[in-house]
């Protein structure tokens, strides 16, 4: 037994949701034997090993990951940044003679 981690377990909620697959006997029958070998039965095994690739999943779409100089130029750029252009400045003052100017 390897004493792999059971997240399942460990959350408050109430197991209630269903989940149903499937799947070739081959795989079946490698998870089996790998639920076994971690002392948990396979719905909990099952679940743990979802569980534990959805979080990667979501965390790998909810985070930038920047090269090492594109990390010092995004960070250089909140530091120091840009002058106002022209442009820039012109749609400021027009905003605010209409904004103020409505009121």
């Amino acid at each position: 037994m390897l004493g792999a981690a059971d997240l399942v377990s460990s959350l408050p909620e109430k197991s209630d949701a269903r989940l149903n697959i499937r799947t070739k006997a081959s795989i079946k029958a490698a998870i089996e034997k790998a639920a076994e070998l971690s002392g948990m039965d396979l719905s909990t095994f099952t679940t743990n090993a979802a569980l534990l690739r959805a979080q990667d999943v979501i965390a790998a779409h909810e985070r930038t990951m920047l090269a090492p100089v594109d990390h010092a130029a995004f960070f250089d750029a909140l530091e120091r940044p840009a002058a106002p252009t022209e442009k820039l400045l012109a749609a400021a003052k027009l905003h605010k003679e209409m904004v103020a100017g409505s009121e």
